[in-house]
């Protein structure tokens, strides 16, 4: 089987681009998934990221989360859930306007680190974007146009952690779905593991390796690129031992940015739109009740909005 790509970003610098470019675009067409290592990230700012988030989660989560297993029985389970997810998170909005200094509990030290580091992960993010458009032949900066809609993009960290779990069997870490947004930016836990992509209908690990960062697609590049790269099924499996750390950034389009695909690409391949056009924000309206199912009817019901827009009654003035 072949093996989970891992980039080393420094090698774009030199005489390897040309084949590390060509790596890059296997991994958004067959895996849409694939790790970076040397992405300009301090891994000792990285350390600081990790020892933050561990040290907020053991002071201000962990008691609330046992509270919530006791609550619900969920130490005795005895047949599987599948309407509950064995993490305990929050959610950082960065972009386009932070709410960073009203979550409540954080320590200044960690908001102020939390900032540097989505200012970070946002470049990392429109640098990637870029070396996909270049792929693509489309013009540098068309997905980050794409994305931008009147607001500018939306952009926001997902901080998870995932302890240890009595009965892995039963209870998911997190369960099986694709991403609706854009482009996701994944620093997680080295030392357990727990994440994995559903590739030729087996599921594979994504290997934990320290310093790097996870990246994967999600729904709307799938569109734009008129199903060229594609978001993938994944999944996180609790473990019995060890909280994983997870903060899954996520890079998206504005609210209200019409997504659709990229008029080059289509006419590029000789074929038709395969995917409908539609409003960010409606997608993800659609989105939330249907996350943990089929992306494909997702898809199909954009396009019958779609169809019966265009097939509706011609206005008069």
């Amino acid at each position: 089987m072949a093996t989970f790509p891992v980039i080393n970003l420094e090698n774009l610098n030199g005489e390897k681009r040309a084949a590390t470019m060509e790596i890059i675009n296997d991994a958004c067409e067959n895996w849409g998934f694939f790790e970076v290592l040397n992405h300009g990230i301090a891994t000792e700012f990285m350390d600081t990221v990790e020892r933050l988030t561990k040290e907020h989660y053991r002071k201000c989560m962990e008691q609330r989360f046992k509270e919530m297993v006791a609550s619900k029985g969920l130490e005795a389970v005895q047949s599987e859930i599948d309407d509950l997810d064995w993490e305990s998170t929050f959610f950082l909005r960065h972009l386009p306007v932070s709410n960073i200094s009203e979550i409540p509990d954080l320590e200044d030290e960690y908001r102020k680190v939390m900032k540097e580091f989505a200012a970070k992960l946002e470049k990392l993010a429109e640098d990637l974007l870029d070396l996909l458009c270049e792929n693509l032949g489309l013009e540098k900066g068309y997905l980050k146009k794409a994305f931008y809609g009147s607001k500018g993009p939306t952009f926001g960290t997902k901080v998870s952690n995932y302890p240890p779990c009595p009965k892995p069997d039963l209870i998911k870490g997190l369960r099986a779905h694709t991403d609706a947004g854009g482009i996701i930016l994944l620093f997680q836990d080295d030392k357990v593991s727990g994440l994995q992509l559903l590739k030729d209908g087996e599921w594979i690990d994504v290997p934990p390796m320290r310093h790097s960062i996870v990246i994967n697609l999600g729904d709307q590049l799938e569109v734009i690129t008129n199903g060229k790269y594609k978001s993938v099924m994944h999944r996180v499996i609790a473990q019995t031992d060890g909280t994983r750390m997870s903060l899954a950034s996520f890079y998206n389009p504005s609210s209200d940015a019409v997504i659709y695909p990229a008029p080059a690409l289509v006419e590029k391949e000789d074929s038709k739109d395969l995917y409908p056009r539609f409003v960010f924000e409606d997608y993800m309206k659609h989105y939330v009740g249907v996350k943990f199912q089929a992306k494909e009817p997702r898809f199909e019901a954009f396009k019958t909005v779609e169809s019966n827009a265009n097939s509706g009654p011609i206005a008069t003035a």
